[in-house]
């Protein structure tokens, strides 16, 4: 049976700037998330008042 072959090296920085990258996507996508919502509340909140 043959040994197992080595793995490439892996590139610490590339991975580092995807990671901050996909980060900056997740906080903006729950940014936006957060705004819809307060906007939601608002709106019902202003339906029950008047």
């Amino acid at each position: 049976m043959a040994p197992p072959r080595a793995l490439p090296a892996q590139d610490m920085e590339a991975m580092d700037a995807a990671e901050q990258q996909a980060q900056r996507l997740t906080w903006s996508v729950g940014a936006v998330a957060g705004a819809v919502l307060l906007v939601l509340l608002c709106l019902l909140c202003s339906r029950a008042l008047f």
